[in-house]
């Protein structure tokens, strides 16, 4: 989805999607992020695309390991503008709110979002009504092509 110009007319690009708080959530959450980026002209396989999958595997993985609530799903949403690409992923689980472990050798777990706070430019946490959403967000490299307003039938659709 591409929302109309923001701040200063700049686009604004915007992906969400609800999954199920289960593994599988999470992995077609982090392919449907990759497809948006690309939608949103990110190369596949580029470093802010290998980034951003990174912070969308972490995060919706707290979300099913930490933030899971039975029957309810978690949310993922992408915000990309001029400069900044914004992550956040909602589960509905209250409560203790995600920190950086010290590190630990040999540890199996505890270890992500370590790994967001090495990779994202900032990285938090915000209360919510109903849980809390996690958010990391990541410096894109300034202007991205606009996305043809018209792209016509999709060849890939056969009626």
């Amino acid at each position: 989805m591409t929302a109309p110009a923001g701040p200063a007319g700049h686009l604004v690009r915007v992906f969400t999607q609800r999954s199920s708080s289960t593994p599988r959530g999470a992995r077609l959450g982090r392919r449907f992020a990759l497809l948006a980026l690309h939608d949103w002209g990110i190369p596949h396989r580029s470093e802010l695309s290998d980034d951003a999958a990174l912070l969308v595997a972490e995060l919706a993985a707290n979300a099913i390991v930490h933030g899971r609530v039975p029957g309810r799903d978690f949310e993922l949403r992408m915000v990309m503008s001029e400069g900044v690409l914004r992550i956040e992923v909602s589960d509905a689980r209250a409560g203790a709110r995600p920190a950086v472990s010290p590190y630990v050798h040999h540890a199996e777990g505890g270890h992500g979002l370590r790994l967001v706070a090495a990779v994202a430019r900032d990285w938090g946490v915000v209360s919510r009504t109903v849980g809390k959403t996690v958010w990391a967000e990541l410096v894109t490299p300034g202007r991205f092509p606009r996305p043809d307003p018209d792209p016509g039938p999709d060849p890939r659709r056969t009626h």
